[in-house]
């Protein structure tokens, strides 16, 4: 058709390698477990980070720490602008370090220039602790990045943590583990003398936009303490002590599960997985934690007047977004899939369908429980990549794609409406007021006029 760009779905074939995880619920569709937790398929330009981005997501809004990544320059571009997380106090986070190794620093090794670093950088900053990040140079050439941190640590008198995180080790969720290793290292070793027993630990929640201080607001109305948050707007002495807390309350599954489980092994410490994206997620958020203090009803009550007093005030204009965005479809590819899961609940408040879900690090029971709650037709996908994305995104007819930094030229080269809800964005997403803020964003995407002037390449209207 003259004047529109007409892709060719149909002639878009799955790579070798990659049908097993890929599923579109259909009557007839076999029965089995989607393909998962495997490393990516050499050529298909997986959409996921490596190793050791996966540890900066999860260490780096630790905002009194300092972070050094351990490599050449270039591995230092994941600086604070990737993770948007935002401190109500020290910014130590926000500025990026590099030990900055050079030819000759291959050859002979780095771990002089190391120590070099970290001397001048503690005693200018005066650091409550400091992170070590390998890179992948760093597990080729063999550099002892451990004896370096327990000379420095003893001579200056902080933690000193060594990050494993050389990037061809893995997948982003390796660098997850390689981050909780770390924290570990950490825990435990901080007073408990002042924490309640009615106390929790919000682990996998990183103050993008300052979420953390909406969710904390939320918590400490209901009566309980918030004794750390991992890591958002953290703090070491707060992570130090962090054993002492009743309940760990997991945001992030994929990233922060491993540490929950530790925690539950060394301390006794149990966990809750919860979401606080959407209405619905974010109320049982609430009252979840709430029903693992029985001996206390008040807790309970005050939940409920929360989300009472919540939905009441925002209720009125999410009516006015379904009554817009009703049978329009929407597509997801977000990191983990406990995300994908609020998502589709939360698009299904605003009258919305899902046709395509999917996630860098779900695990089988993440896509057993997608398949249960995913309408009928909708493809269901493991480590997708840009060509995959842009096959469902077609033959689906998305009006929407929900997604990362990654994911966005996607969208917008297919004249599809996008909505970031990763890392980099500057609008809070969490809590009753983020859910509002979310479909605001649907609607204003969807409904926009720019689209008649951006048909879709696929050739729908």
């Amino acid at each position: 058709m003259k004047g529109k760009e007409v892709m060719d779905t149909q002639n878009i074939s799955l790579l070798e390698g990659r049908q097993k995880q890929v599923y579109e619920k259909t009557a007839g569709a076999p029965e089995g477990d989607i393909a998962c937790e495997k490393t990516s398929l050499s050529g298909s330009v997986s959409q996921r980070a490596c190793v050791f981005c996966g540890s900066r997501v999860v260490l780096y809004p630790v905002a009194d720490a300092i972070h050094i990544v351990h490599g050449p320059i270039g591995c230092a571009a994941y600086t604070w602008d990737i993770r948007g997380a935002v401190s109500s106090g020290p910014e130590l986070h926000r500025l990026s370090f590099s030990s900055d190794l050079q030819e000759m620093d291959v050859i002979y090794g780095g771990e002089k220039k190391l120590y070099k670093s970290l001397i001048e950088l503690i005693d200018q900053y005066q650091p409550k602790a400091a992170f070590i990040y390998s890179t992948c140079i760093i597990g080729l050439i063999g550099d002892d990045i451990d004896a370096v941190c327990k000379k420095v640590a003893k001579e200056k008198g902080i933690p000193v943590l060594p990050v494993h995180s050389e990037g061809f080790k893995g997948t982003k969720k390796d660098g997850y583990k390689a981050a909780c290793n770390a924290l570990m290292k950490l825990i435990g070793e901080g007073s408990t003398d002042d924490i309640s027993k009615y106390s929790i630990n919000i682990l996998g929640e990183f103050n993008l936009a300052g979420e953390a201080w909406i969710i904390r607001e939320y918590y400490e109305k209901m009566g309980i303490q918030v004794v750390a948050t991992m890591t958002g707007d953290g703090r070491i002495d707060d992570i130090r002590r962090s054993h002492g807390a009743s309940l760990n309350v997991v945001q992030c599954s994929g990233s922060m599960t491993t540490l929950a489980k530790e925690m539950e092994e060394k301390y006794g410490i149990p966990y809750i997985r919860v979401s606080y994206f959407g209405f619905e997620d974010m109320s049982k958020s609430l009252y979840d934690v709430a029903e693992h203090f029985p001996d206390r009803p008040d807790i309970m009550e005050k939940a409920k007047e929360i989300v009472r007093d919540e939905i009441r005030q925002y209720y009125p204009e999410m009516q006015k977004f379904k009554a817009a965005l009703t049978g329009k479809k929407a597509a997801i590819y977000v990191g983990g899939a406990f995300k994908t899961f609020s998502l589709i609940k939360a698009l299904r408040t605003v009258g919305m369908s899902v046709v395509l879900a999917g996630s860098q690090t779900g695990n089988k029971q993440d896509y057993k429980n997608l398949k249960e709650m995913c309408d009928e037709g909708t493809v269901i996908v493991d480590d997708s990549n840009p060509v995959e994305l842009s096959k469902f995104i077609l033959e689906k007819e998305a009006d929407l794609l929900i997604g990362g930094v990654k994911e966005r030229p996607i969208a917008f080269k297919l004249g599809v409406a996008f909505c970031d809800h990763n890392h980099e964005r500057k609008i809070p997403l969490a809590g009753f007021i983020g859910m509002y803020y979310f479909a605001k964003e649907v609607y204003e995407s969807v409904m926009s006029p720019v689209w008649q002037f951006a048909p879709r390449k696929g050739g729908a209207k």
